[in-house]
């Protein structure tokens, strides 16, 4: 049975690295999705989400950037914080941004300390291979939690002219299967696997321990995450792994013309009419 919660003014119990850990010995498929602010937060809280990543792709969908790398440390630190805000009872993970964790192994562990500390998140991801296993050691040592993400890892995008899916060829396939046994014994507590085939997965999950999160990687891993734009209809051109749920981008058009509308009628504008407690208040302080 999936862990979920009802939309009430009761907080649910806290989803920590121990409750995913349990869910995915037992079997139990766990929902992440990407948030970048605390009232959305607060309402995928109430709906059970249990991960939110605040990823880089607030670079796209937030700042109007067309590339992940274009996204700034200390916006992504704040923002962070506000989904933790919204959703103190969610896992919440930080994203590192691109030069954030490459130049040197402690300025990454220092980097990934202010996720947890400015940021208030829960761990941290990198897209990594098996050359970061140093970092993700060093951020072990320091006590920060580590979800490395393998495959196709959106921040190399300038090495491979584009979005490319990884894993189809044996030998890339293998890489990626090597690549996350090495992040995991460096101490990775979480995998995240994006845009390989699904005989990849396989492996990785025959060849790991920790839970692992899948995005386009299949139905296998112990988690899906998806970018909530796309789950939502609000991007253009979804990936072909999301399947939108909804058509938000619609209702926000229609919402909008509306509005318009009320407005160019002289509709917007008036209070409405006071009732109860707060009526009664509103004439006490009438003059005379």
């Amino acid at each position: 049975m999936i862990r979920t919660v009802k939309t009430s003014d009761h907080p649910r119990a806290p989803i920590t690295l121990k409750t995913i850990r349990a869910m995915a010995s037992a079997g139990e498929p766990f929902a992440a999705l990407t948030c970048y602010d605390a009232t959305t937060a607060r309402w995928l809280e109430r709906a059970g989400v249990h991960v939110l990543l605040v990823g880089d792709t607030a670079a796209e969908m937030v700042l109007g950037f067309s590339r992940t790398i274009d996204m700034p440390l200390d916006v992504l630190l704040a923002l962070t914080a506000g989904v933790k805000r919204g959703a103190p009872n969610t896992l919440v993970m930080g994203d590192m941004p691109f030069l954030t964790y490459h130049t040197s192994e402690d300025e990454a562990v220092r980097n990934a300390g202010r996720f947890l500390l400015e940021g208030r998140a829960d761990i941290v991801k990198l897209e990594a291979d098996a050359s970061f296993a140093g970092v993700v050691s060093k951020m072990a040592r320091a006590g920060i939690p580590v979800c490395a993400h393998v495959g196709t890892r959106p921040q190399q995008l300038a090495m491979t002219g584009g979005y490319v899916s990884t894993g189809k060829t044996e030998k890339s396939a293998q890489q990626v299967v090597d690549d996350a046994v090495a992040l995991e014994r460096a101490g990775a507590v979480m995998l995240l696997v994006e845009a390989v085939p699904d005989a990849v997965t396989a492996e990785i999950l025959r060849a790991t321990t920790v839970p692992l999160i899948g995005i386009g990687a299949g139905p296998a891993p112990h988690g899906q995450v998806l970018v909530l734009h796309d789950l939502l209809g609000l991007t253009d051109r979804p990936p072909p792994f999301a399947h939108p749920v909804a058509k938000l981008g619609e209702s926000i058009v229609s919402a909008a013309e509306e509005y318009l509308r009320q407005v160019a009628a002289h509709q917007i504008g008036s209070r409405r009419a006071a009732t109860g407690e707060s009526a009664r208040g509103l004439a006490s302080k009438r003059p005379g």
